[in-house]
Parts: C-alpha cells; structure tokens; sequence
C-alpha cells in the first residue's frame, strides 16, 4: 500500500510557521510541550527499552538505532535522542522550523539530520528507520491514513512506531481547547481542530489499516495541583499514546 496523496495541510502549516520562533522558550507557545517532554521521554524510552533490550544506564543506549522524529518542530525530542546516541532524523512540513532546530543542535553540539520534509517525502527516497517518533502530529495533517501509511513505510523489520495525539470528547474540549488555548492562553486560538482529533480506538484501527499492530496504549495526564504530568495506564481521555510494531 503506497501513501500515493500529501498529507500536508497548508493551513496547519501556517499556523506553525507562525510560532516557529517561540520553540525553545520554555514559557512561550510551546510552554505544554517543554512541560509534557520529560513524561514523553519516559514512556518513549520504556518501549525502545523493552522493543530493543537497551539499556539506559550505560552511556548512549540508543547508539546504532535510527529513529525518525517526524514533525520534529524546533527538535524538543530529536535532541535527547541524539544525546542518548541515536542516529536522528528530524523531518517537518514546516520550513521555520527546520531552521530553528538545525540553529539549536549546533549550539548544542549535537548532529542531528533534520530535513524539511514531509512523511511521504520520506517515504519515496525508501528512507527505512529502527524508530518512528510521531508525537503530536497526526491531528494536524490532511489524511491521517495516508499519513500512517507513509510512516509504515518507513519502518525497518521489527522497527517502532510510536504516536502520541488527543482525544476527541467533551473533557479534551474543555481541558486541551478552551483550557490550553483560551483560558490559560498557552497556545494560539485556534491552534486545535476538535473535529480534527482522534480517539485511541480510531487511532489503533488506522494503526492497523496501515500496516500496524498496536501493542501497547497509555494516557498523559496533567495534574493541575502539581503543575505537573505522569503517565497513565488507565486515563486516556485527553491525551493519549500508542505503540505499534510492524504486522
């Protein structure tokens, strides 16, 4: 099954090109991504862990894995991946973006080869990874299906797909639009489509029309009197993760 349609959103597109700046200020637009980062490391770290035996006391654990961030935006997650050794692919639609990252792992000191370009991109050079990364994403492009299709694709033999997203119910409304967008103002409006979102069942069924078995789904969950978030194996109601191996 080849992803023969772009999955590129042109209005999507603008509205990260607007922000693109804003990546590495903890405190500016992308304040809930520096804020869920660590908590996504975590569970992206346990399945790489548990898919590829590593083990993360020993330095660079990563090392000898490819691993594709696809919609890598300014590389909040390409860079800890790459500290950790892995071979890093940072891939978005959003040409800004690109640009920040590459400016930021150079100050870093980190190599990490970041493309602007999107999934199906990718896809047709037969770019083959061990790890795809694909972390908030999916809501924002024009054809999911399509989109997962370019990403199966790209997955080696026994390679790692993990995709993280938002519920689509009453509770995502209030806490991920009106809470994250409106009220607290931590996002643009509008940032969000809620029509646009994807519950975990419609999530796992696309996994596997793509080629995909989901092995494993877990919540990200925001506790507001902590200011903090941790992973959930029951709460899936807003956000929400899923891993999937190659059928």
């Amino acid at each position: 099954m080849q992803a023969d349609k772009s999955t590129i959103d042109a209005e999507e597109i603008a509205k990260f090109e607007a922000m693109a700046s804003e990546w590495w200020n903890p405190e500016g637009m992308f304040k809930p991504l520096h804020m869920l980062n660590p908590c996504r490391l975590d569970y992206i770290l346990s399945q790489i862990s548990a898919e590829f035996d590593r083990d993360f006391s020993k330095p660079e654990p990563l090392n000898g894995l490819r691993i594709l961030d696809i919609g890598c935006g300014g590389g909040l997650l390409a860079e800890p991946m790459a500290r950790l050794g892995g071979n890093v692919i940072g891939a978005d639609a959003v040409e800004r973006n690109v640009a920040v990252a590459k400016i930021h792992s150079e100050q870093s000191g980190l190599n990490i080869d970041y493309r602007h370009a999107s999934a199906e991109d990718l896809a047709a050079s037969s770019e083959k990874f061990d790890v795809i990364l694909n972390m908030e994403v999916i809501e924002h492009v024009a054809d999911p299906s399509a989109f997962l299709t370019a990403c199966r694709q790209m997955l080696g033999p026994g390679g790692l797909h993990i995709c993280s997203t938002i519920n689509r119910n009453a509770k995502s409304f209030v806490m991920a639009i009106l809470g994250a967008e409106y009220i607290l103002r931590w996002l643009p409006k509008g940032t969000h489509n809620w029509n646009r979102l994807i519950t975990p069942e419609e999530l796992s069924r696309l996994l596997e029309q793509a080629g995909m078995t989901c092995v494993d789904q877990k919540g990200f969950v925001f506790n507001p009197l902590t200011w903090s978030w941790s992973i959930s194996y029951r709460d899936l109601s807003v956000n929400h993760v899923s891993t999937s191996i190659c059928k």
